[in-house]
């Protein structure tokens, strides 16, 4: 279960002042501070050995994905020429 996330004043006071400036929008504010969370929040699966652990598995799923590309464009080239015959 997610627990309810509290945010300091000095955070609400800096997103109430970027609002009332009206440089941004409110949803353009809200991705703003949305995305700079969770970077916060996973800064330190970067330096974990379980992180490059997973970039390896990403890895392993790109050259899987690009043999598989591979493939359809063979086999897509074979049947344009037998349908131009």
């Amino acid at each position: 279960m997610k627990t309810r996330r509290r945010f300091t004043a000095e955070f609400k006071a800096k997103v109430a002042l970027e609002a009332i400036r009206g440089e941004r929008t409110i949803a353009d504010l809200a991705t703003k501070h949305q995305w700079k969370r969770q970077a916060i929040e996973n800064l330190s699966k970067a330096f974990d050995d379980k992180a490059s652990d997973a970039q390896a598995g990403w890895e392993a799923e790109v050259t899987k994905l690009h043999a598989k590309i591979g493939q359809l464009v063979v086999e897509r080239d074979f049947l344009a020429k037998a349908f131009d015959r």
